[in-house]
């Protein structure tokens, strides 16, 4: 199976809805954020419900991702948030840098069961370990190298996962190594400390859809509400929202 591109029409609806995760709330998510899923990239952490074995219901969270399956069709799998990151395969210096949020050149072992070298970095919201084949982010990184004309150390830095900040127009920007990103490489306005805090996508505490509402609590975790059980406060942050969303258009035209 190959991540390739999706349509919005083929995502296996039926399979999320069996984990709670209904037509109406993935719909419901930013465009942003379905262009991405679309694209093969990770889901934001997301809340699921299933019933266990004795019919209890469990809640957790979970990124899922599309995957192409040999006969065409559309499916999907999860990464659940874990309470632990799998480090055992990495000796002790590895996982104090996994650890402390940094990406290594490691060996991993592919689906068909070979080994190859590839960036490794935890995925801070849900403590998985992402990988990524080193010739891809080195080509990247080459690229950058040669725009900003950075040398064999800073290279030699970025690529043992330190962040570098350089001066831009006089004003400090950081780049790092981050799997979660496109192209495996952010950038952020600020010092490497920012860089670090700027972990999570942006979101807003609202996110109102067609159907209902996405909410971030102070946690940073995402929740939906249907339209049918909207609080009097939901109703007044969407009539708050409708009226700056007019704004904007107006000072658009």
């Amino acid at each position: 199976m190959n991540k390739v591109r999706f349509e919005l029409t083929e995502l296996p609806y039926q399979t999320l809805a069996r984990f709670g995760l209904t037509q109406e709330m993935i719909e419901d998510l930013p465009m942003r954020v379905l262009d991405e899923i679309c694209d093969g990239r990770h889901s934001p952490v997301l809340p699921v419900r299933i019933s266990d074995e004795n019919g209890e219901t469990v809640e957790s969270r979970t990124r899922f991702v599309l995957v192409r399956m040999d006969n065409g069709q559309a499916d999907v799998v999860f990464y659940p948030v874990l309470k632990s990151s799998p480090l055992e395969r990495y000796d002790e210096a590895q996982q104090k840098q996994l650890l402390a949020g940094k990406a290594i050149i490691a060996e991993v072992e592919t689906a068909d069961g070979r080994h190859s070298q590839a960036f490794v970095q935890i995925d801070p919201e849900t403590n998985q370990v992402m990988s990524v084949p080193t010739p891809i982010i080195g080509r990247n990184l080459q690229v950058l190298a040669d725009e900003l004309h950075l040398g064999p150390v800073e290279v030699k830095g970025l690529q043992h996962g330190e962040p570098l900040t350089l001066a831009v127009a006089g004003e400090p920007v950081t780049v790092g190594i981050d799997l979660q990103t496109k192209t495996g490489i952010r950038f952020c306005s600020g010092d490497e400390q920012k860089w670090k805090e700027q972990t999570k996508r942006e979101w807003d505490k609202y996110t109102f859809g067609c159907y209902g509402c996405w909410m971030m609590d102070g946690d940073g975790n995402l929740d939906y509400v249907p339209e049918e059980e909207y609080t009097e406060e939901l109703w007044n942050e969407q009539k708050k929202s409708g009226e700056r969303n007019r704004a904007a258009a107006a000072l658009h035209k």
